[in-house]
This record gives C-alpha cells, sequence and structure tokens, in this order.
C-alpha cells in the first residue's frame, strides 16, 4: 500500500489566473478578490455567500451576494455527508435564482484549509446539479476585506429561478461504487483526505460507527494544496503536485475523508485544478462507510491480520 504524507510547498503562487476580459464567466475556477471586484455588481453574475446567515453574512458581504449557508447542502447530524436529494436540491437553486448558464462565485469565509472544504463542497454539488460556469473566491471574505473593497449589510433578494437538477453521477462515488473497489469487482484507486491520524484509526469523527479506513486505501490530505494560509494553490502548482505523487486518469481516484467535506478539497484540486479526468467524490465517506457491515482497516482493538481474512469474504 503506498502511502502519502502532505507535502509543504514552498514556491510561491497567484490566487487565479488573470482574466482574459472581465466579464461574469471569464475566470473560474478559481478568482481573485481583485477580479472578483469588477464585476461584483454585474447582475448576470450570481454570488453565492455558503457562511452562516447570522453573524457572519448579516456582519457584512460582498454586494449583491445571496445567502445560502453550507448546511443546506448538506446532509442530517448523523450523516452530514449525505447527498440532499434532487427535490431539495432544486428547490434551493430556485430560491437563489440559480440557472444552468447563469455564472456563479460561491464564498466562504477563508479562515484556513478546512474552511475552503465548505467552498469545494459547494462547488461540487453545483456543477453536478448543472450549474456550467464555477469559480470560488479564493482566499474567501477574508481575502476580499483585506482587499479594501466595499461591505454591505443589505440581504440581498434573488429572483427565483425554474431550474430543474437531475444530479449527475459523473463526479460521484455511492457507497455500492466504493464497496465494488473494495471487494476487488471495480477499479479505482481510494484516496483518504484527511490528517493521518483518522487514516490510521487513532482519531474517529463522532458520528462514525467506527475508526479507520478504508481498505486499499492510500491518505493524501487534503492541507497538502495549500502553500500558506487559507488561499488554494494555483492550477499549476496543483498539477505539478499531482504529478510528482502519481496521480492520473488512470488511477480512477475516488476521493474521501470523514463527511465528504475535506474530500471535496482533493476532489476539487484534482479535477478541477491538475484537471484529472474521472476523480469522483464518495459523498457520505467514512461516516457513511462506518454503518454498514463493509470491512475497514486500521480500527483499534482488532489486529490488521483479521481485518484482512475478513475483508477477504467480501
Amino acid at each position: 500500500m503506498r502511502h502519502l504524507p502532505a507535502l509543504a510547498i514552498a514556491a510561491a503562487f497567484a490566487f487565479g489566473a488573470p482574466a482574459a476580459a472581465h466579464h461574469p464567466g471569464g475566470y473560474g475556477p478559481l478568482v481573485a478578490a481583485a477580479e472578483l471586484y469588477d464585476d461584483h455588481d454585474d447582475a448576470a453574475l450570481l454570488i453565492v455567500d455558503i457562511r452562516a446567515a447570522v453573524p457572519a453574512y448579516a456582519g457584512g458581504h460582498i454586494p449583491g451576494a445571496v445567502s445560502a449557508p453550507y448546511a443546506l447542502f448538506r446532509g442530517p447530524a448523523g450523516n452530514p455527508g449525505e447527498l440532499p436529494t434532487e427535490a431539495r436540491l432544486t428547490e434551493l437553486l430556485r430560491s437563489l435564482g440559480a440557472t444552468k448558464d447563469r455564472p456563479v462565485v460561491i464564498v466562504h469565509q477563508g479562515t484556513d484549509e478546512t474552511d475552503f472544504g465548505a467552498a469545494a463542497r459547494v462547488y461540487w454539488t453545483l456543477k453536478s446539479s448543472g450549474v456550467s460556469t464555477l469559480a470560488i473566491l479564493n482566499g474567501g471574505m477574508n481575502a476580499w476585506v483585506a482587499g479594501g473593497y466595499d461591505v454591505s449589510r443589505d440581504a440581498a433578494v434573488p429572483i427565483r429561478s425554474d431550474i430543474d437538477v437531475r444530479f449527475s453521477h459523473q463526479w460521484l462515488a455511492t457507497t455500492e461504487d466504493v464497496a465494488a473497489i473494495v471487494d476487488g469487482t471495480a477499479d479505482g484507486a481510494l484516496l483518504d483526505a484527511r490528517p493521518e491520524a483518522f487514516w490510521k484509526g487513532n482519531r474517529a469523527h463522532p458520528a462514525a460507527g467506527r475508526a479507520g479506513t478504508l481498505p486499499q486505501s492510500q491518505y493524501f490530505t487534503h492541507s497538502s494544496w495549500f502553500a500558506s494560509g487559507p488561499a488554494i494553490i494555483d492550477a499549476a502548482a496543483a498539477r505539478d503536485l499531482a504529478v510528482a505523487q502519481g496521480f492520473s486518469a488512470d488511477d480512477r481516484i475516488v476521493s474521501f475523508c470523514n463527511t465528504g467535506h475535506w474530500a471535496a478539497t482533493n476532489w476539487f484540486a484534482l479535477s478541477e485544478l491538475a484537471g484529472i479526468d474521472g476523480v469522483r467524490l464518495y459523498p457520505d465517506s467514512m461516516v457513511g462507510w462506518s454503518m454498514t457491515e463493509g470491512p475497514m482497516l486500521n480500527t483499534p482493538g482488532i489486529a490488521r491480520s483479521a481485518w484482512n481474512q475478513i475483508a477477504a469474504m467480501f
């Protein structure tokens, strides 16, 4: 089994590739605060603020941004990574005024690397819902404020759309898909985005039924994509890092973590920045898997050899 520890990236990086022209949709999958400033008041652009409505959004947001707290895109407390139904997503996106061709910029707080996972998970959800033009504000609201740009406390009132969500499975791995990889009936590389302590079974999410990781998995910590601070590296640096680690489309990578949050960062970096085809996200991740009878490795209290014997039965 190949173990992939987190790497520090010493090179400097840009917040996003400069846009050829300033117009909504002329950038992505990352946008810098300076770029967004030139377009933020264009009605053709939908800015979605995924921070808590109170106090974050109410305390100050990008003018014109609509509030859509991250929790709206997540599952219940018992399985936070669970994918919302198509009906729920349809109603949510209609209420935001989203359409399949309207450019969307996602704004998170920009606190740290973990915070970026929220934006990446929403990006993945919107892309899978059919929204064609997407970007994440790199560095989040903190980068906007640091740039000295205007902040509003007036809540934006979106005009409802008539979008109809049919969730694509192109970037989705279900529990059944993961089980097929684990039992050897399907090809795929299982990539654990969690810190090493989770992969080794020394820590577990509070909602997880068991500690441990998926058999045959390797780990590549989500924070590896950040050189310093909360801004993710650019596409060129992401491609270089992916090549250095040997990631390719041939791997048929499935990204997972505890609840599909950190895993969304690995998916975003590999799929959207590095441009690797076929990368999928397992939204339920280890919390969902731990509720099944599927085998796990690095589970405290059971010897590795015993788990290997159990895994052979599936």
